[in-house]
């Protein structure tokens, strides 16, 4: 890179957007230039980010936290402040040559749009864009000439094996997944786990929303429906496997027999490093893998009895339509629910199941999508439904029926 590499974090106090700017910092000077940060809530984090990196804009989502913001910044005016989820999306369109976008939830899908059509490298930690508006979002990047490259470390790992240019003579790819906390319980202990239990992952330290999803194991289900589109896969030919220990995070199988896997230890910096120096390779300050010392690598098919989520997302991706948003959108209320203590850790998945089949007789869900906006209205109606049905229930009553 011979000029400095214009960057944009969304979502730029989480996990993936610290570790971004982690090595943002650690880079030799004049690598890149910081020009846009996005927050959800954490105005202090966001400032002291923004103060670091002398970036140019920042946004914050949460109007509620924009005075604590403006008076962290009260020092620095050359820093420009937006408020409200129109100003983050304004910060995404900020002219960059390349935008981690790391905001969870579909509420990342808007900004995620404005970056794409910048027709720049777009690093995406949100796989929700692609679950929510898979084919939209992938013939929108397309249209803009955007670079997408993915950083969830199973996708990351099967895009440095994956040859595109021999697409026919690949037979598979295979997401691995830790197994999250739950991996031997048995499904008794399951239906008792506590949020603290859920929380514990044995692996990776991640976000409360995407650390549930790994425990309930929805997470590899968004994954599998991502990679359908990212790769151009039939979901017939995207395999999950558990692999706890978290060394090889994605295969390629091509005709010939090869399996062709990246290793690496379980850092989330090795595929931030990835995508952030791509095309080229960078330092970045992870344990180095010794084989000798890993010793056993261990692999097992998923469980579908205590683990249905997977089903469940294989079902949406082959029905197609609103299936694949509705899930998601009942994922994201049912976990709400769930680390609030008002359902069980087995009710999540229940839940969503429940929800897939309620819109599919539902008068006010959306039937078709053909634009983004039918995308947002299914996102709220489903989340209608899944508050509808969560509601007023105690966690003891949903239990119960989960196990019945």
């Amino acid at each position: 890179m011979t000029a400095p590499r214009r960057i944009s974090v969304l979502g730029a106090t989480g996990s993936v957007g610290l570790a971004t700017l982690d090595l943002v910092a650690r880079a030799a000077p004049g690598t890149f230039d910081v020009v846009a940060l996005t927050a959800r809530t954490n105005a202090v984090e966001l400032a002291r980010q923004a103060i670091r990196h002398r970036a140019s804009h920042v946004a914050i989502a949460d109007p509620a936290a924009a005075p604590e913001l403006r008076e962290a910044l009260a020092g620095h005016p050359g820093i420009s402040i937006g408020v409200g989820e129109d100003a983050v999306c304004e910060a995404a369109a900020v002219p960059a040559d390349w935008t981690m976008a790391a905001i969870v939830g579909a509420a990342g899908l808007r900004p995620t749009l404005e970056a794409v059509r910048q027709g720049a490298a777009l690093a995406f930690a949100n796989k929700e864009c692609l679950v929510c508006a898979g084919p939209l979002f992938m013939q929108e990047a397309a249209r803009c000439g955007a670079t997408l490259l993915p950083v969830d470390s199973e996708h990351n790992a099967v895009f440095q094996v994956f040859n595109a240019a021999h697409r026919s003579a690949i037979r598979s790819i295979t997401l691995t997944a830790s197994g999250g906390p739950f991996r031997t319980w048995p499904l008794e202990r399951m239906a008792a786990a506590s949020r603290t239990d859920a929380l514990t992952h044995p692996t990776w330290s991640m976000g409360a929303k995407i650390t549930i999803d790994s425990a309930s194991m929805m997470n590899k289900g968004l994954e599998i429906i991502e990679a359908c589109w990212l790769f151009d896969l039939p979901p017939e030919q995207v395999e999950v496997v558990v692999h706890p220990q978290s060394i090889v995070h994605g295969l390629v199988e091509y005709a010939d027999g090869s399996l062709l896997a990246q290793l690496g230890s379980p850092d989330m910096r090795t595929p931030i490093a990835s995508a952030l120096a791509w095309p080229e390779r960078m330092e970045a300050p992870v344990e180095r893998l010794r084989l000798d010392q890993i010793a056993r690598l261990e692999f097992e098919a998923p469980d579908p009895v205590r683990f249905p989520a997977i089903r469940l997302a294989r079902d949406a991706i082959r029905a197609g339509g609103i299936a694949p948003a509705v899930l998601n959108a009942a994922n994201e209320i049912a976990v709400e629910a769930f680390l609030a203590g008002r359902i069980g850790f087995l009710d999540i998945t229940a839940s969503v199941e429940e929800v897939l089949a309620l819109a599919q007789a539902d008068a006010d869900m959306p039937r078709a999508l053909a634009a983004f906006e039918d995308v947002f209205a299914i996102d709220r109606r489903a989340r209608e439904l899944a508050r509808d049905l969560i509601g007023g229930l105690s966690v003891e009553t949903r239990s119960r029926n989960t196990m019945s």
